[in-house]
Parts: structure tokens; C-alpha cells; sequence
């Protein structure tokens, strides 16, 4: 689009963590996408929603385009004209069915591991951290839930769902392993969205998800897979962090912060000489105590609810959701 051409392009995501420039695994394909198609942009970080599915959103001036509209940040890029690597691909049937199965079957995976079947330590670490433990213990707790719905895990049938999610991941894999072979990219030698979707899945799940992870395993089963994670994570994600625009640490907050989007945020730089804080920095830091205060509020009225409704709730909240700890 001709109107961002002079304007500053922003993508907002989670923070960076497991050697990752942003340890979301909503983010990491977005990112990556915008690094092959070698657009300029700046990385900054958002620590006060957590929970929300507008992050990540990519913003310039006053167009946003948002994780949670028109299919997600990289549709809306396509759509709106600003980048899209994917023309030559569309009447492919292949590229198109790669393209949903690691959006579908890989994407849940992610999902249930992160939230269900583990012990919660990488999903803390990415999205509640930096948030006071009563506050991140309660939202994780909402998410899982919400994450069981998603997928369709109930008491009953909490052994069949796991094997069929690992099985779909496992036929995944397969595929993906026998269609690339040797070559550097899954189609027509040169990165597409396909590319950006399966590394940032890939480099999530070797990097961020503990080695007693069912799907990792299945992951390093596929050595040229592995090959070529490692192989594209040195060529666009480090080799060219020196001279990029992306930084590696979390951005200061923009003095332009889109009209549409939840307020951006650094974690915290290195310590200085106290200064007088400026009328903007209190306004943003009562706000800040007022989102954490009404979340709070929220959850303990959803979970007030949730105990009214009996135990018969089609999620399996029994003794066994119990285990889950942070």
C-alpha cells in the first residue's frame, strides 16, 4: 500500500524467550514471514494482554491488522495489498493442503501441549510471568479450559482425543518430511507462507517445548526437517540480526500507538537514575493496575459461575485438572 510506504511498520507480539525472538506460537510464523519477504519493520513487545487474540498485530499509522480478523496478520498483509508471498501458489491443491494441516493438526498439537498435557512451565514463561502469580495462576487455569473446549476434551474422552492429536501430528510430520526431500523450501525453491507456518511451528517446538515432549520427539524423528529449521534459522533469523531493523530485545513503547490496538510495552531495561515520571507514564501505569484488577474480577466471576453450573460441565474439571501447576 502506497500510504505506509514512508510510515514506520511496527509488529506487536510476545516476548522473546528459549532463544526465540518471540516465543509465541502465534507470533513466530508472522515474524518469520515478514523476514523472507525482506520487509523492514521494528519488533515490539506487549506484556499487559496476555490473553488476548489480537496479539500479534502489525501496525503503520492507523492501519492495523490484527491476529483475530480477516484470517489472521498475514491474510490481512495479503489482502490489503502490502506483501504477499504466496500469488504463484494458490492453484496448487499441495500447497494449499500443507498449508491447512500445519494450521489444523500441527497448530493443535502446539496447543495441547502447551495447555493440557505438560506441566504448564513454558506456557507461564511465555504469557504470565510478568504478571503477579495469583493473576497468571487463575488466567492459565481459564485457558486451559478454554483450550480443552477447542479441542474437544471431555472426562470421557480424554485418552482418545490425546491419540488421535498425536496421530494427525505424526501423519503431518510425514507428509511434510517426504515433500520437501533435500530441498531448501517446500515449493518452487524459495520461501512461501507454507515455509513461515511450518518453521515457526517447527523452531517452537525443538526450542520452547521441554525434551519429555511427546511431539518433539516425533519432530526430531524427521532429520531433514530438523535440517532445515536449523538451515533457515541461520540464514534469515541470524545471520542478518546485525544489519536488520528487528531488534532483539524488547522495543520502547511507540508515542504513536495505533488508536485501534491494546497499548504496547517493554520488559524492563537496565536500571537508571530515578527520574520524575511523566503525567503519560502514571496514566498508563493506573491503567495498567485497572486491566489487571478487572481480569482478576473477570475470571473470579467466571469461575463463580462455572462452580453454580454443577460438575457435569462438558470440560472434565476433576481431580485431575488438579495436577496442573505451575
Amino acid at each position: 500500500m502506497d500510504e505506509l510506504d514512508n510510515q514506520k511498520l511496527t509488529l506487536v507480539a510476545r516476548k522473546p524467550c528459549f532463544g526465540l525472538p518471540t516465543a509465541c506460537p502465534s507470533c513466530l510464523p508472522v515474524y518469520i514471514y515478514l523476514r523472507f519477504a525482506q520487509l523492514p519493520f521494528d519488533l515490539s513487545f506487549n506484556l499487559i494482554h496476555p490473553d488476548s487474540d489480537q496479539i500479534p498485530y502489525f501496525e503503520s499509522g492507523s492501519y492495523v491488522a490484527y491476529n483475530n480478523e480477516k484470517g489472521g496478520v498475514i491474510e490481512s498483509l495479503r489482502e490489503d495489498g502490502i506483501v504477499d508471498l504466496d500469488s504463484e501458489f494458490y492453484t496448487i491443491p499441495e500447497w494449499l493442503s500443507m498449508k491447512v494441516m500445519i494450521s489444523t493438526w500441527l497448530g493443535e498439537a502446539i496447543m495441547y501441549e502447551l495447555w493440557v498435557c505438560s506441566d504448564g512451565s513454558s506456557a507461564k514463561k511465555i504469557y504470565y510471568s510478568d504478571l503477579p502469580w495469583p493473576i497468571g495462576k487463575i488466567l492459565s487455569f481459564k485457558q486451559t479450559l478454554s483450550v480443552k473446549q477447542q479441542l474437544g476434551i471431555t472426562k470421557d474422552n480424554a485418552n482418545r482425543r490425546e491419540e488421535e492429536i498425536y496421530a494427525r501430528a505424526t501423519m503431518a510430520y510425514g507428509a511434510l518430511s517426504t515433500r520437501l526431500g533435500e530441498q531448501a523450501f517446500f515449493f518452487e525453491n524459495r520461501p512461501s507462507g507454507v515455509d513461515a507456518l511450518f518453521l515457526g511451528h517447527a523452531l517452537f517446538t525443538l526450542q520452547a517445548l521441554p525434551e519429555t515432549s511427546l511431539l518433539r520427539s516425533k519432530l526430531l524423528e524427521h532429520s531433514n526437517l530438523v535440517r532445515y529449521a536449523e538451515k533457515l534459522k541461520m540464514e534469515f533469523m541470524e545471520a542478518g540480526s546485525s544489519s536488520s531493523s528487528v531488534p532483539r530485545t524488547p522495543a520502547e513503547p511507540s508515542s504513536s500507538t495505533s488508536r485501534r490496538g491494546p497499548s504496547n510495552w517493554s520488559s524492563k531495561a537496565k536500571s537508571k537514575p530515578k527520574r520524575e515520571k511523566s503525567e503519560e507514564e502514571k496514566t498508563f501505569r493506573r491503567r495498567a493496575k485497572y486491566f489487571l484488577v478487572t481480569q482478576l474480577v473477570g475470571v473470579l466471576v467466571f469461575l463463580s459461575l462455572l462452580g453454580v453450573s454443577g460438575g457435569d460441565n462438558e470440560v472434565g474439571l476433576d481431580d485431575e485438572d488438579d495436577d496442573y501447576n505451575y
